[in-house]
Formats: C-alpha cells, sequence, structure tokens
C-alpha cells in the first residue's frame, strides 16, 4: 500500500458512528485505557477532538484516516509543549485493515505536519510492550526507542507499561523522502 492511498482529514462530528465501529471492539482497545466504548463515549471523543480544532493555542489535532470515503483510523497530533516545540502522535486503526500499513501512513502524516506546519523539535510516542506491531510501526517512522516506562496507565487487565518513542526534527528531515 502506498502511504499517498491513506488520507488524513480534519475529524467531524458525523465521523463519530465510522469510529465507533472500532472504538467498541475489544480486540481494537486492549492495550488502550479506555473501551470497549459505548456509543456515548465515543460521540463525547468524537466531539471533544472536534472542539479542540478551535482551541487558542490549538494543542490537538485530530484526524480520521480515509481509504477513498472510508474511515479506517484516527491519528491525532498533541502539542505537549509549545514553548519547548515537544509533541505526541497517536493513532488507532480498525482491526480489519491491521497489518496494511494504514497506521505508518498515519504516523507519517502526522510527523509531517508536527514538523513542517507547526516547527516541532522532538515528536514522540508510546505503546504497550505488549502491542507488537505498534511497535514495528514507530520503528519503521524512522522514532528511536528511549525505553520503558513502568505502571504508566491503568487499564482492563492491571497496571500498564509504556515503551516510549521518539525522533527529532532533524532526523525526520534526513529521513523524509518528499
Amino acid at each position: 500500500m502506498s502511504q499517498h492511498s491513506v488520507s488524513l482529514d480534519k475529524i467531524a462530528f458525523d465521523d463519530w458512528q465510522a469510529i465507533h465501529s472500532w472504538a467498541c471492539l475489544p480486540e481494537a482497545c486492549r492495550f488502550q485505557s479506555w473501551g470497549p466504548n459505548t456509543e456515548d463515549q465515543t460521540r463525547d471523543f468524537v466531539k471533544a477532538a472536534v472542539e479542540a480544532w478551535s482551541s487558542t493555542p490549538q494543542q490537538r489535532f485530530a484526524h480520521v484516516a480515509r481509504l477513498g470515503d472510508d474511515v479506517v483510523g484516527v491519528g491525532e497530533l498533541h502539542v505537549r509543549s509549545h514553548r519547548q516545540r515537544q509533541g505526541e502522535i497517536s493513532y488507532m486503526v480498525h482491526p480489519r485493515v491491521w497489518g496494511r500499513g494504514i497506521g505508518t501512513a498515519i504516523g507519517r502524516q502526522l510527523l509531517s505536519h508536527g514538523f513542517g506546519q507547526l516547527g516541532l523539535h522532538r515528536i514522540f510516542a508510546t505503546c504497550d510492550p505488549r502491542n507488537r506491531g505498534s511497535a514495528r510501526v514507530l520503528a519503521k517512522l524512522g522514532m528511536t526507542y528511549e525505553g520503558r516506562l513502568r505502571h504508566t496507565a491503568w487499564i482492563r487487565d492491571g497496571w500498564r507499561d509504556s515503551l516510549t518513542f521518539s525522533i527529532l526534527e532533524d532526523e525526520w528531515r534526513a529521513d523524509d523522502p518528499e
């Protein structure tokens, strides 16, 4: 799959049902501190993500990922510090399209936006150590494994550790194919 076949669009409230199609699935949120979502929880998430586009200064940039007209994932870039030029990316992909490069395509576009449009210096991401697919995506993005943070989130089966990855602006520019 070409990364250009996945487009990111600003999230809209009308996207909530498509997002709910996977946010309600136990396998989709297995490694997350949220979910499986009720319809109200998904609507609340989408409403807050849409409203974040109007915040000043904007810190949360939430997108839906599409293959054609089909919403197959979400991706977010959070500016954690404007002063320190630090951001965090996260993504979620519908299980029916796992393994097709969609998470990597979402991540590339989020990094490009963070470094290119927002002028960030460092962007990081975390994932559950058991989520090998997500760790592979972060490595494919050129992010460096920084370490394991212990007991960072409470999820259904207990405390979860987080693997932390990051990439710096000059590393992205050296690696960015565009």
